[in-house]
């Protein structure tokens, strides 16, 4: 159904870099989830009436807070579609997480008012009346259901998007819970056991679970997490593709939503190389990586000296050492800046977060391997730390 009205009213929508071609997806996978849910509320509440099921009717709502889950989902890709204002420079994507964040909690909420509704039903169990069109509706629901997560979560891969990720876990985890339900009416009815309200603690832990998992996944890319591993690849790929650049680093993306992306990086040049054709290969970069990655990118030119025997074999040395030692790390920005009576090796070495080393233990033992390389040689280390999954 989703892919026939995609064909339908969502015109180049191959194109999901677009931001309209993703407000457009967010839109109808929306209202779609809009529609289903409240059909599924009805046929529920229906069936739990009709059954005297505290589980079924607490199904029941749990799709009618979906059903709100999924009105959030749409304002929140209606408002993320907005363009950039003097207030909000770098727009508004970020309200689709946001609105992810908010089915996290609705889910949450309902999960615990579930729990604590299946517990007054145990202390006071009532008997479950059953039918066979309850049983009808709950297999009908939990189709539909399995239907809504496979189309969410293929959607919100395709345009990449942490809200429809959270609502394709929700359904699956509704898929779940209703097919519990679904067990509890029928063990009710041959056994005669009164699980129902056990059976509604079971739906609430699941939702519960669902509300967790999608919380922690839209408030990662809130508090700043490390672009994808492709992204990073592909500028790497773009940049070091022209003939001038011999390496790049300090690579640093700001997210601000799907199709809002900065970043920087520093790109090694020769020092001896023309500035007016250095400089105009950056902007070429730059323009490149807008028109095929839809990014808005900043590079700084790093001089380093490229025909110096000393100096290049140095660094061999030095890329030996980390490979033998710490093969984890890398280093950049190497030169070497001489003295009457010394040399400084100046560098900067790019440590990862919760790296097994400490960053004294690793400066300590570069400077003291490169001392005893040579004995005026003094190492002078910069550590950063890796932005990017790859240590750009």
């Amino acid at each position: 159904m989703i892919s026939l009205l995609s064909r339908l009213f969502i015109a180049d929508r191959e194109n999901t870099s677009n931001p309209e071609v993703r407000k457009a997806y967010g839109v109808l996978c929306g209202g779609a989830g809009i529609a289903l849910n409240i059909l599924l509320f009805a046929g529920k509440f229906l069936a739990g009436f009709l059954s005297n099921s505290i589980a079924i009717t607490a199904d029941a709502f749990n799709n009618l807070s979906d059903a709100g889950s999924s009105l959030i989902t749409l304002v929140g890709f209606q408002m993320a579609g907005q363009k950039p204002d003097p207030h909000h420079p770098f727009g508004h994507g970020r309200i689709e997480y946001l609105s992810g964040l908010f089915v996290s909690v609705a889910i949450l909420i309902m999960a615990f008012e579930l729990i604590q509704s299946s517990v007054d039903k145990i202390l006071h169990p009532q008997p479950v009346i059953f039918n066979w069109l309850t049983i009808v509706i709950l297999l009908v629901s939990i189709a539909v259901k399995f239907y809504m997560a496979f189309y969410n979560k293929s959607i919100g891969k395709k345009i990449d998007s942490a809200a429809m990720k959270a609502t394709a876990t929700d359904s699956l985890s509704d898929t779940l819970a209703t097919t519990v339900v679904l067990a509890a009416s029928l063990t009710a009815h041959f056994t005669g056991l009164k699980i129902d309200g056990y059976c509604g603690i079971l739906v609430g832990l699941f939702i519960f679970y669902a509300g967790y998992s999608a919380a922690k996944d839209t408030i990662s890319p809130l508090l700043g997490q490390p672009p994808q591993p492709d992204f990073v690849k592909s500028v790497e790929t773009i940049v070091m593709s022209y003939e001038h650049v011999q390496g790049i680093h300090d690579m640093v993306v700001h997210d601000y939503g799907p199709g809002r992306v900065m970043i920087s990086l520093h790109a090694e040049v020769p020092a001896d190389g023309n500035l007016l054709v250095l400089h105009d290969m950056i902007d070429n970069i730059e323009h490149r990586l807008h028109n095929e990655l839809h990014c808005e990118a900043v590079i700084h030119m790093d001089p380093i000296i490229t025909d110096d025997a000393q100096t290049n074999q140095l660094k061999g040395q030095l890329a030996n050492l980390l490979h033998n030692n710490y093969p984890e790390i890398r280093f950049h920005d190497f030169r070497m800046v001489k003295g009457p009576t010394h040399t400084n090796i100046i560098f900067d070495i790019v440590v990862p977060f919760g790296y097994k080393a400490s960053d004294e233990t690793v400066t300590d033992f570069l400077q003291k391997e490169i001392h005893r390389i040579d004995n005026t040689y003094f190492a002078v280390i910069q550590v950063d730390k890796a932005y990017t999954s790859n240590a750009l």
